[in-house]
Order: C-alpha cells, then structure tokens, then sequence
C-alpha cells in the first residue's frame, strides 16, 4: 500500500526510531511503534514493527495481535517462530507446541526453522519436559561444526537444557561450543563457563567497603582522614594552651 510522500516520511521516520532503539530502550521502541501505527495501520512493515515492539516489552497478546495482522497482509510465514514465541509468553506452551508441527514451519528458511526449534525446546521446558526439550534440540544444525548466525544461541540452548537436567560436563563442553561460535556476543557463555568452573567476579567497590559493609567513596575517605588529621592538631593545640604540655622549670 502506498502513502502520501509527507505521510509515507512520518512513518518511515518513527520506524527508524522503533528499530534504532528496540535494544536499548525498548519502552520508547513501542511508544514510536504506536505513532506509526497510528498513521499506517494498514502498512504490514508498520504492523510488524509494532509487533516486535510489543514483543520487546513482553505486551505478548498484542503482539501476537500485530504479527497475525502482518501474516495476513504478506501471506509471509516468516513470522511463525515469534507468534509461537508468543503463546509461550502468554502461559500457552502446549500452542506453541502445536504450531511447531504445523506446515507453515516446512516453508520456513534454515534460520526460521532453527528458531522455531528453539521455541519448542523453550515450550518443552515450560511444560517441564526437560528430555524432550534436549532432544528437540538435537539435530543436524546443532552436530555441525559450520557457524552460523544461530549457531551460538543453539548450542547456549542445548549446554542451558543439559545444565538443568543434571548433565554438568556435557554442557560445560557445550557453552564452550557457544562461545567459541559467539562472534557479536548474543549470549553469556563466558560467563555460565565461569560460573562452572567456580570463578567469582568481585567487584571493585569491595575493596571501599568499611569493616562493617558501608561503602566509602575515596573522596569521602580521604575528607574523613583530613578530619581526623585537623582534630588530632586541634587537641594538641588545646593542649600547649592549657599548660598541660608545656615545660616546667
């Protein structure tokens, strides 16, 4: 569908926004989704920015809402793995379930089928089936040595699902394979590894700690050392003023 020029920048121009800052500050992403909705709702670009906006503030049904109106619109299955994503947000994980064998799955790409594996492990495991989530995830992607986009958030999944079943050394092996494919750092591999292997991060502000837990600022410390430091002079002073130090004859 195509828009007046004036009207057509408007929107373009808070999409813009609603992807510039969906990571970072995903309330501001959907309030800029909304104005855009607002002016386009017929657009299905505009549709699935809302819905992923939605998403991002865990607005799950309205979401779910905005990516079926996309669907209708492009005829486009792409959007499959994150509607079922969806149900599983909305405490639904026996729908999502049921979409990952539906036949809009087949005609999804490589890395929409991935994700759709992805959700149904997730939804396996709300469902506490924490088997057959592992072996869901088992599959010709995950056994290749070739990195992919998906790559790391797949084998993170897999190492996450072996950890909670008990299986410690296979998913220390398997959040290594993550991170070795973890290029742009999408998950926290490093650090599950170093959880595992029990190192402890300590922060810095530890070392400002009083004896009894009160955090000092340096410039609050060295003030209270200058205090310190003024009263021991102020009692000495006092002190050659009353005689008390002086010499005697």
């Amino acid at each position: 569908m195509s828009l007046p020029k004036t009207l057509a920048e408007d929107v373009s121009r808070n999409l813009v926004m609603v992807a510039r800052l969906i990571d970072e500050d995903p309330e501001q992403a959907y309030a800029y989704s909304r104005i855009a909705l607002r002016l386009a709702s017929r657009v299905a670009a505009v549709r699935e920015a809302a819905g992923f906006a939605a998403y991002a503030t865990q607005k799950y049904s309205e979401a779910l809402a905005e990516f079926r109106a996309a669907k209708r619109m492009t005829g486009s299955v792409e959007l499959w793995p994150v509607m079922a994503d969806c149900e599983r947000g909305l405490g639904r994980p026996e729908r999502a379930m049921a979409m990952a064998g539906e036949p809009e799955v087949q005609k999804l790409d490589k890395a929409g089928q991935v994700e759709m594996r992805l959700v149904a492990a997730g939804a396996r495991r709300d469902m506490g089936q924490l088997d057959a989530a592992i072996v869901t995830l088992q599959s010709p992607e995950l056994a290749s040595s070739a990195v992919h986009p998906w790559t790391a958030r797949l084998r993170y999944a897999y190492a996450d699902a072996l950890l909670a079943a008990g299986r410690e050394d296979e998913a220390r092996e398997w959040f290594g394979k993550a991170l070795e494919a973890d290029k742009d750092g999408s998950t926290d591999a490093s650090d599950r590894l170093a959880e595992l292997d029990g190192v402890e991060f300590v922060d810095a502000l530890d070392d400002d700690e009083d004896e009894d837990g009160t955090v000092v600022a340096p410039a609050a410390a060295d003030a209270d050392k200058g205090e310190d430091e003024k009263s021991e002079t102020d009692e000495g002073t006092d002190r050659a003023e009353d005689g008390d130090d002086a010499p005697r004859a």
